[in-house]
């Protein structure tokens, strides 16, 4: 089997966050082969904004991991490390969306890739763009640079 490439967002806001995102990426590379680490950014919480402050960043990896066996992996990681589902966009020690998984399309109640909300969100395009702005969205045609620069704009109308 041939080995896909991956880009994960990381995301944490309870705790020693900073820490938090470094136990994670020990982790991933059980089963990961990471390529580049985005820096961490400190960002605003999204959707539910009464909660503290995150800390961001994207990796770059690639895995003999099917997408649906990454999906178990990434929340086997969460559990392993505490993550507590209070709410959607609550507060959380860790985060690990999938963004992108090669360039497929996944579409299902359980798993969705490219992750649905990744063009609407500054802190997962700010450090995409930081390791891998050529990367083209399969479903949006666009590369990773240009959806940064579109929504960058369009918050400024």
């Amino acid at each position: 089997m041939v080995e896909k490439v991956i880009f994960l967002g990381l995301g944490s806001n309870l705790g020693d966050r900073n820490e938090n995102i470094q136990k994670a990426i020990e982790h991933l590379k059980d089963k990961i082969r990471i390529a580049k680490v985005s820096n961490i950014i400190e960002t605003e919480p999204y959707g539910f904004v009464e909660q503290p402050k995150f800390l961001n960043c994207v990796l770059k990896g690639t895995t003999l991991l099917s997408p649906f066996e990454l999906l178990e992996f990434v929340l086997e990681i969460e559990n392993k490390m505490g993550r507590k589902r209070l709410f959607k966009w609550g507060p959380r020690n860790i985060d690990i969306d999938i963004l992108f998984y090669d360039d497929c399309v996944i579409d299902t109640e359980k798993l969705k890739i490219p992750h649905p909300e990744l063009h609407k969100r500054l802190f997962v395009l700010e450090p995409l763009c930081e390791i891998e702005k050529d990367f083209v969205h399969p479903v949006l045609k666009k590369s990773v640079y240009e959806l940064y620069i579109e929504l960058i704009s369009s918050r400024k109308e």
